[in-house]
């Protein structure tokens, strides 16, 4: 009997190989940016096999291992794959962890430390960074005068800034130290919402550590360290 070959679904073929999320393959094929076997492709629901070759705006798509790097971000780093300033990036820091090109999951800005994920599954980054994901971040906030009891207060119950109110999932002093440390979980991915939100009750931040990304920490993970995820940490963020 004939063995029958196996086929996946062309959005899916994408996915897997890193260009987009299902959803957003779906649109780029719709642009007839896609191409199997030298014919361009715009109905939903195509199926390839592994002898089809397939091109994704002029260049071959290769459907390779899914991999998931987790750093640990020192300051004075970017969070950007390229940089014409020739500054230092947190691809710098990964560099050689595997052949595949990874892309850091969200952002940390300059001078943020802390937990940076690292993915070229397109589908899974989508879904971390994505606001209906609700993916929970921990930092450990020091800030440049010790804060009032008041102003903890105060963001418990939302702080307003431009883009709406910053409604924490909780915050609280970080025992035995002086009263400018503070822990802070929240799920809000604006740009520097938690500098912004300490600047708008009149603190500077000082320092700011991710400690938490979902349920990923630095246990283990010296500064500007990187570790591969365990394939039981990888099968909990798919189920996210």
């Amino acid at each position: 009997m004939k063995k029958l070959e196996l086929k996946t679904r062309l959005n899916k073929y994408l996915a897997q190989a890193g260009i987009a999320s299902r959803r957003e393959a779906d649109r780029l094929i719709s642009l007839g940016l896609v191409k199997v076997n030298g014919k361009t492709i715009c109905e939903m629901g195509h199926k390839v096999n592994k002898k089809d070759e397939v091109f994704f705006d002029g260049k071959k798509v290769v459907s390779e291992q899914k991999r998931y790097v987790l750093l640990n971000k020192p300051k004075n780093c970017i969070t950007t794959t390229e940089d014409p300033q020739k500054r230092n990036t947190v691809m710098n820091l990964i560099k050689g962890s595997c052949k595949e090109r990874v892309y850091p999951v969200g952002r940390l800005d300059r001078n943020t430390t802390g937990l940076l994920l690292f993915t070229n599954d397109g589908e899974l980054a989508k879904k971390l960074t994505h606001p209906s994901g609700k993916v929970k971040k921990m930092y450990h906030v020091v800030l440049n005068k010790k804060m009032s009891q008041n102003h903890l207060t105060q963001i418990q119950k939302g702080v307003k800034l431009e883009e709406g109110v910053v409604l924490v999932d909780s915050v609280s002093f970080i025992k035995n130290t002086s009263k400018n440390e503070v822990g802070i979980e929240l799920h809000l991915g604006w740009n520097r919402v938690v500098r912004r939100m300490f600047e708008k009750l009149g603190y500077s931040v000082i320092k700011l550590d991710r400690v938490m990304f979902s349920f990923l920490t630095k246990k283990n993970l010296q500064r500007k360290k990187w570790r591969f995820l365990t394939k039981e940490e990888i099968a909990l963020l798919k189920r996210i």
